[in-house]
C-alpha cells in the first residue's frame, strides 16, 4: 500500500501531504500515526531541515476519524473500552506528542475541509493558512463523542476559551473567512495560491538559522505553561548557546557590514 504520508524536500523546506484522497485523509489506524510520528522523529534528527508544509491531497485537508471504521467497529474503533483506550494512547494520540515535541516549524496548508481530527491537526502545526473553500469543525460530538486526541487542549490555545467551547459544543462547521476572524488561520487564500504561499512562508522561516527558529519556537510551546522566571532561564541558556554558533557571529557581520549574509 501507497504510504500515507508523501514527503517531498526542496533544500532545506519539506512538503509532508496525507495521502488518502478517496478517504479525504482520514487517520484510523495505528499505521497512519506510526508514520506521522516516526517522521517527526526524523525531521527532528536532521538539523539540515528548517521548515515544513503539511497539507492533504485532493479535496480535504483532513476529514478526521473514518465513520464507516466508527460505525462497523473495527481498526481503532474494535475491541472493548479498554482496548479501544489504548488504541487512542498507541495510536492517533502519538501525533499530537510528536508535533508539539517537534521543533521545526510547521506550517499548514488547509486546502479544504478540516473536521474533527483534522481540525486537532491542524491546531498542532505553528502556522495555519488557508483555501477560502476549506470548512472547520470541532465536530466530535455531532457523533456522540469528545475530542480524543487532544483538542480541547490545543483549540483554546488558538482561538480562546470562549469561541473554543462554542465549536466544541455545538459541533459547528465555520468557513475560512470565519476562521480568519477566529485567528484560527492567519491568510486565506485562492486555492490556486495556497501552496505557493506556504512556500513563501516556509523559505522566509528558513532563511534563518534553524538553531535560532527551533530553539524560538521550543521556548513559545514551553512559554504556554511556564511562569515568566523559569522562561526566562530557559531563554537565557538557550541565547547563551545560540551566542556561540558560526551562524550568529556571520549574521551579526553581515548586519554590521550592510550585506546579505552567506548561505549556511
Amino acid at each position: 500500500m501507497n504510504p500515507f504520508l508523501l514527503v517531498e524536500r526542496d533544500g532545506p523546506v519539506v512538503i509532508a501531504t496525507l495521502n488518502r484522497p478517496e478517504e479525504r485523509n482520514a487517520i484510523s489506524e495505528t499505521a497512519h500515526s506510526d508514520e506521522i510520528a516516526a517522521f517527526c522523529a526524523e525531521m527532528t534528527r536532521d538539523a539540515t531541515v528548517r521548515a515544513i508544509i503539511l497539507t492533504g491531497s485532493g479535496k480535504a485537508f483532513c476529514a478526521g476519524g473514518n465513520v464507516k471504521h466508527m460505525r462497523e467497529k473495527i481498526g481503532m474503533f474494535g475491541g472493548s473500552p479498554y482496548t479501544i483506550r489504548n488504541n487512542y494512547r498507541t495510536g492517533i494520540q502519538t501525533i499530537p506528542a510528536a508535533l508539539y515535541e517537534l521543533e521545526v516549524p510547521v506550517i499548514a496548508a488547509i486546502n479544504g475541509p478540516a473536521i474533527g481530527a483534522g481540525l486537532d491537526l491542524a491546531c498542532m502545526c505553528d502556522i495555519r493558512i488557508a483555501a477560502d473553500t476549506a470548512l472547520f469543525a470541532e465536530s466530535f460530538v455531532k457523533l456522540g463523542l469528545i475530542p480524543g486526541d487532544g483538542g480541547a487542549w490545543l483549540l483554546p490555545r488558538v482561538i480562546g476559551m470562549p469561541r473554543a467551547t462554542q465549536m466544541t459544543l455545538t459541533g459547528e462547521t465555520i468557513d475560512a473567512a470565519k476562521a480568519l476572524e477566529y485567528g484560527l488561520v492567519t491568510e486565506m487564500l485562492a486555492p490556486e495560491k495556497l501552496m505557493d504561499r506556504a512556500r513563501t512562508i516556509a523559505a522566509s522561516i528558513a532563511a534563518n538559522p534553524g538553531h535560532s527558529t527551533r530553539m524560538a519556537k521550543r521556548l513559545l510551546r514551553e512559554g504556554q505553561d511556564m511562569k515568566l522566571g523559569p522562561l526566562l532561564e530557559l531563554s537565557a541558556a538557550y541565547q547563551a548557546l545560540a551566542h556561540h554558533t558560526a551562524e550568529h557571529e556571520e549574521m551579526i557581520a553581515a548586519f554590521v557590514e550592510k550585506r546579505a549574509p552567506k548561505p549556511f
